[in-house]
């Protein structure tokens, strides 16, 4: 049976050029597109596929948050990160989330066939630029006890920090996750309070720096 894929990128001609690239394989079925990571959650319930390959800095919900959520859902699925990103700190965060793949987008499209491959062997890979040595730097610290990866919010809290630094309003916000205006204020008090950063410019800042949202 071919491995069906969905793709994940809120860049439409980054989405087609892969599809194209990846349809001339006889074993591989593109059974849909998304483009952010909300859609990409709803889709992969509709759609079922085998391997998700996800960009991370997107609208409306990241590709790190997105992950986690898809994970939680069907902790069989395998996410493949594609991005931009070679920066530590979100690899990591993207590997502690459940992705069983890491690639660069400037990487050979050979190295993407080879990682999808790889994961529906169960196992994980990463591009050539992320050696196998930082990899196992990387798995060491994340199994860690003391490393927090930055994770002190909660995934809600998350969810929110993005959509507060893409300058959704509270009722805006309450709108999209489906839920009390007062709870979102809620949330956005405890925000502040857990990264002490006491307006939204500080929040955006820290939204981008920590990969939680791209700076468009």
């Amino acid at each position: 049976m071919p491995t069906r894929i969905l793709l994940v990128d809120d860049h439409e001609i980054m989405r087609e050029g892969m599809c194209a690239l990846l349809k001339r394989l006889p074993d591989i079925d593109i059974v849909g597109q998304a483009s952010d990571g909300r859609s990409a959650i709803s889709m992969a319930k509709e759609f079922s596929p085998d391997i998700v390959i996800m960009d991370i800095g997107m609208p409306n919900l990241n590709g790190i948050e997105a992950t986690r959520q898809l994970l939680i859902d069907n902790p069989r699925l395998k996410v493949m990160a594609l991005s931009t990103h070679s920066d530590g700190t979100i690899v990591a965060k993207m590997l502690k989330a459940g992705a069983s793949g890491y690639m660069l987008k400037e990487s050979a499209f050979s190295e993407l066939m080879e990682g999808i491959a790889a994961m529906m062997e169960g196992k994980t890979y990463l591009c050539s630029r992320i050696s196998k040595v930082v990899f196992s730097d990387y798995v060491t610290m994340l199994s860690s006890p003391q490393w927090s990866g930055g994770d002190t919010l909660t995934s809600r809290e998350n969810e929110v920090l993005q959509l507060v630094a893409e300058g959704k309003t509270s009722k805006e916000i309450s709108q999209v996750l489906n839920v009390s205006v007062k709870t979102i204020d809620s949330h956005r008090e405890h925000i502040m309070e857990k990264l002490s950063i006491h307006n939204v410019a500080g929040l955006t800042k820290y939204a981008v720096r920590e990969g939680i949202t791209s700076p468009w």
